[in-house]
C-alpha cells in the first residue's frame, strides 16, 4: 500500500507546473492537442490535475473536470479564468465518478493513470459514464521497452511509488 492520498498531491499543487515543466515540454505537451481534438460534445476529463489540456479543447466542447486533489483543481480553475473557458469542476476519485451512467460523449485521461492505484476501476468508471458510441481518449507513459529508460523509470519509482506516482505501469 502507497501513502498516497489527495492531500499528497494538494501539498505539491501550487509547484506542480512549474517542476514539471521540463518533462512536459519534452514528452507531454506534444500530445495535448492531439487528443483534445479528439474530444467532442461533453467531455468529462478524468485526474486531470492543473488542467494542462484546457488551452487545446474545442470550444464547442462542455468540459467537466474532475481531480480527487482539491489544490490540483484550484490550480486548474485559475487556468481556466485565465484562458477565459466555463468549466465544471468536480472533486471526484477517478475509480468512484459521482455521474450517472451514460453522462458524457467523450471521457479524457492524459498521463493520469500512472497516478491511480487501480487503473481497471478508473478505466470500468470511465466507461461507465460514456454514452453509447462515445470516445474513450487515453494517453500515458508506460514502462519502456529500452534498457536504460527502463532502469530510470525504475528508480524513479523507487522515490515516487509513495505518493502515489508509477513509472513502470505495463501498456493496456
Amino acid at each position: 500500500m502507497t501513502g498516497a492520498s489527495p492531500s499528497s498531491w494538494d501539498d505539491g499543487a501550487a509547484n506542480y507546473d512549474r517542476m514539471s515543466a521540463g518533462l512536459e515540454r519534452r514528452f507531454m505537451a506534444p500530445t495535448r492537442p492531439w487528443v483534445c481534438s479528439r474530444a467532442v460534445g461533453d467531455v468529462l476529463e478524468v485526474a486531470a490535475g492543473t488542467g494542462a489540456n484546457l488551452e487545446y479543447y474545442d470550444a464547442d466542447a462542455t468540459l467537466t473536470l474532475t481531480d480527487w486533489s482539491v489544490g490540483m483543481l484550484d490550480q486548474a480553475r485559475a487556468k481556466a479564468a485565465r484562458l477565459g473557458r466555463a468549466v465544471e469542476f468536480r472533486q471526484a476519485d477517478a475509480m468512484a465518478l459521482p455521474f450517472d451512467d451514460a453522462s458524457f460523449d467523450t471521457v479524457v485521461a492524459t498521463f493520469s493513470m500512472c497516478g491511480v492505484p487501480q487503473v481497471s476501476g478508473a478505466l470500468d468508471e470511465a466507461v461507465r459514464v460514456l454514452r453509447p458510441g462515445g470516445r474513450l481518449l487515453l494517453v500515458d507513459h508506460v514502462i519502456s521497452t529500452a534498457l536504460p529508460v527502463r532502469l530510470l523509470q525504475r528508480a524513479l519509482e523507487s522515490v515516487t511509488k509513495h505518493k502515489g506516482e508509477y513509472w513502470t505501469r505495463r501498456p493496456l
